[in-house]
């Protein structure tokens, strides 16, 4: 039984993934949990379980004193200076008032209430070890990109992805429009937030979120990764359009290029995983009117005015292409505004000159 008992003990460390230690701290507190519920009230006793013979020792708790008038949780002096070595070799000198720990007699019985009712507490505890050990291993890996399996679809809840070692949930709220999920399906997603609860782990995970596009551009563009391009900004109308500023690190390098690939294989990718989503790369510059026009694009742009006091830029634009850097419903000006943090306002050649005209006749007046 010791042997099989053993045995039980490498099977859950090997599959549950878990040191042999923890395994068997989970097992001493299950063991003294049920001492102390199925023979009533007793003093602070610690059950120790022999790792090597599979045998398991009760100590309790006694404080020396004179004259014992509980025994329960009273040792006399003179009983406490026989004790055995400490686990050093050194002989236990307790004073008036020492707690020691006292080895008791196991009860006859003890081995059949174990058997009975340890199984659950023992199991509960090696779940919130798997459950800690799991939690360790994510928390430093929030904010990460994911590949998950689409397992069922909750209306209420969301879409119940399986992530490998735990489940998450992609919430209506974090999903993209214009996607539809089906079971077996596998998606990239990026870990918003993890936390414990009684009932297990609980991942929460986004496909809106504008860090999953940096992080699927990380995963395809090498130059990304490694450092020599760097993703300065990013606006996001999640299932419809994105924009992406980014800077090289060194005078020899196209970070916009790099992020688009030989015939656009690397950006294509990213549209792929993000199932079709418009994606525009704009070189990142130092000088907001040069960034505000690289953001603007594909449209031309002829000139832009800054007016840093008010944090806005006056963008003219040829006729035929006002439509153009205005976008549908006006996305592409919203996103380059929000890309850039400059408020835009854009206007034709006609326009401007007409606003120019008033100022001048407004100065000579």
């Amino acid at each position: 039984m010791k042997n099989d008992f053993l045995t039980a003990i490498l099977q859950i460390t090997d599959e549950k993934h878990l040191a042999k230690d923890v395994v068997i701290q989970a097992i001493e507190s299950a063991l003294t949990a049920t001492y102390k519920r199925n023979l009533g009230p007793v003093p602070e006793v610690h059950v120790r379980l022999n790792e090597n013979t599979g045998e398991f020792r009760i100590f309790a708790e006694k404080k020396v004193v004179i004259d014992v008038e509980d025994p329960r949780v009273e040792l006399s002096l003179k009983d406490a200076q026989e004790l055995p070595k400490d686990a050093q070799g050194l002989p236990v000198r307790p004073g008036i008032g020492t707690i020691v720990e006292v080895e008791i007699e196991r009860p006859q019985d003890f081995g059949r209430i174990a058997a009975q009712t340890a199984r659950q507490v023992i199991m509960q505890r090696i779940n919130d070890a798997e459950r800690d050990k799991l939690y360790g291993e994510l928390i430093g890996r929030e904010n990460d990109l994911y590949s998950g399996i689409v397992q069922r679809i909750e209306p209420s809840k969301g879409v119940i992805l399986d992530l490998g070692k735990v489940e998450a949930v992609l919430p209506p709220q974090e999903q993209a429009p214009g996607e539809h999920y089906r079971v077996g399906q596998r998606l990239k997603v990026y870990m918003m937030d993890i936390t414990k609860t009684p009932r297990g782990l609980q991942v929460t995970v986004s496909r809106t979120h504008r860090n999953l596009v940096k992080r699927l551009f990380e995963l395809e563009v090498p130059e990304i990764y490694t450092g020599l391009v760097e993703i300065k900004a990013i606006a996001r109308d999640p299932g419809v359009r994105t924009k992406v500023a980014v800077a090289a690190r060194q005078d020899n390098v196209d970070p916009v290029g790099s992020c688009v690939g030989q015939r656009g294989v690397r950006i294509q990718n990213v549209v792929n995983e993000l199932n079709g989503e418009k994606i525009d790369v704009a070189q990142w510059h130092s000088d907001p009117a040069t960034f505000v026009a690289n953001a603007l694009r594909p449209a031309t742009v002829i000139r832009v005015s800054i007016d840093e006091s008010n944090k806005s830029a006056l963008v003219v634009v040829p006729e035929r292409e006002l439509s153009l850097a205005i976008g549908k419903d006006g996305q592409n000006a919203r996103l380059a505004a929000r890309l850039t943090g400059w408020r835009i306002d854009i206007k034709r050649p006609s326009e401007q000159a007409t606003a120019e005209q008033g100022t001048a006749d407004s100065a000579v007046s």
